[in-house]
Order: structure tokens, then C-alpha cells, then sequence
């Protein structure tokens, strides 16, 4: 596999691991991070000796967000023509299941970049937001639409509109996570479990995780058009610039409401 600045990569049996590797700031998501990251899971679904893949980060975060200094003083028309976030359509593309093995820091970018996965195995420690509107946007990798899919509504709208943060034991009650273990212990298990997977009928995997998906589809790809519009739109504010520019800066935000 091609040799990559941001991620590592393992192989364990029929397993394909992939770490996010910025620690020094949480795995915050980089376009090279997310390009190097989409490359792996590309290669992973094309190796026939791979059945499954995990996406972990490490135990302080798996991923903190987006990386906001990449974007705090772009435009929407930059935004637009970036397109960035179609990154994450390249994950919908890998045909193996994906699960995400969660442990810290799972916010913004992270969240959605989890959501993408097929399950998720979170460590105790976990921690799972969307603090998008504390600097004047919203979730734009998917984050409104699938999370209003998997824990409903009510939860959904206090996580956007109100920074609400869930632990890892209220994601397994809400169905965000499929399973809860010690720190210690969350990878190994998560790795067990995609192992178990892998080993099963290959086609009936795909044709499995493909089903499921349609099933609640129907309509996100309309939702995710208008919330990546919604979101590239929010960079033509003065809230947004305010918002990216006081976390750069480490001060609270004044809102100016356009």
C-alpha cells in the first residue's frame, strides 16, 4: 500500500486497520487526511485477502473535527469549488463493511466521518458531537441527516442547535454505537468483530450492507445535497468568519446573526 503521511495502515488476517495519525491536533480532518484516508479504504475494498475494514484513531480522539484553520477564511464560492466533503461520497463507494472503532474525542467531521461507517465500537471513554454551531455553521458531511435517522429527531436537533454531547453509554442507548467496551480492550474488540465478519460469504456481505443501506436511503441523497448547500451557503456570514476566527483565537465568539 502506498506510503502515506496522515494514516498508518495494518493488516490483521482478513482485517484492514486504518489509523488516523495527527495527533497533535486530535485527528483533526485535513484535505490530506481525508484524501490519504479515502486512498486506504479504496485499496482495502480492491484487496481480495481483505474482508473487512476498521477505522480507528487513537485513544484521546478519534477525530476532533474538521480542521477549521483550513477553512475559516474561505468563501462559499471556495467552499463550492473545494468540495471537500465529496470526500466522504468516496466512502459510500467501498463495498466491504467499515466499522469505526471509536475511543475520546468524536466530534464535527469525526462524528459524520464515523456515522460513514457500517457499526461502531466505542471505547467507555467516547465522546460523540456536533459543535458546528458554536462557530457559525452546521454539520455538512451528513451529520443533520444521519443523525436524525439513527437517534431521532428530538436528540438530533439538541446536538446541532445546542452543542449537546453524548457519552458513549447514551450513543449504545440511542443506537449510535453498537457496542461499548473498556479503552483498554475497544480496538481489540473492534477488530474481533470485523475478523468474525470478514470470514463470512463475501458476496452476501456486499449485497447485505448494499440492502441496508437502500433501506434508508430513499431520500438522504436529497437530504445531503441541501445540508452540503446549506453548509458552503453559511460561508458567505459574518458569524461564520467570527466563529473560526475566535476558535483560532481561543476567545468566545460575538454573534452578529447574518
Amino acid at each position: 500500500m502506498s506510503p502515506f503521511e496522515t494514516i498508518l495502515v495494518e493488516t490483521h488476517e482478513r482485517v484492514g486497520l486504518v489509523r488516523l495519525n495527527r495527533p497533535q491536533a486530535l485527528n483533526a480532518l485535513n484535505n490530506t487526511l481525508l484524501r490519504e484516508l479515502m486512498d486506504a479504504l479504496t485499496e482495502f475494498d480492491n484487496d481480495p485477502s481483505i474482508g473487512a475494514i476498521v477505522l480507528t484513531g487513537n485513544e484521546k480522539a478519534f477525530a476532533a473535527g474538521a480542521d477549521i484553520k483550513e477553512m475559516a477564511d474561505a468563501s462559499a464560492v471556495d467552499m463550492l469549488q473545494r468540495d471537500a466533503i465529496s470526500q466522504f461520497d468516496r466512502i459510500r463507494q467501498v463495498k466491504k463493511p467499515i466499522i469505526a472503532a471509536v475511543s475520546g474525542w468524536c466530534l464535527g467531521g469525526g462524528n459524520e466521518l464515523a456515522m460513514s461507517c457500517d457499526m461502531i465500537v466505542a471505547s467507555e471513554t467516547a465522546r460523540f458531537g456536533q459543535p458546528e454551531i458554536n462557530i457559525g455553521v452546521i454539520p455538512g458531511a451528513g451529520g443533520t441527516q444521519r443523525l436524525a435517522r439513527t437517534i431521532g429527531k428530538a436528540m438530533a436537533m439538541e446536538m446541532v442547535l445546542n452543542n449537546r454531547t453524548l457519552t458513549a453509554e447514551e450513543a449504545l442507548q440511542f443506537g449510535l454505537v453498537n457496542h461499548m467496551f473498556p479503552v483498554e480492550t475497544y480496538l481489540e474488540e473492534a477488530v474481533k468483530l470485523a475478523g468474525e465478519i470478514a470470514n463470512r460469504a463475501p458476496l452476501a456481505l456486499r449485497l447485505g450492507k448494499e440492502a441496508i443501506d437502500h433501506a434508508l436511503d430513499s431520500f438522504l441523497s436529497e437530504g445531503l445535497a441541501d445540508e452540503r448547500r446549506a453548509f458552503y451557503l453559511l460561508f458567505a456570514s459574518s458569524d461564520q468568519k467570527e466563529g473560526m476566527t475566535a476558535f483560532i483565537e481561543k476567545r468566545k465568539p460575538e454573534w452578529k446573526g447574518y
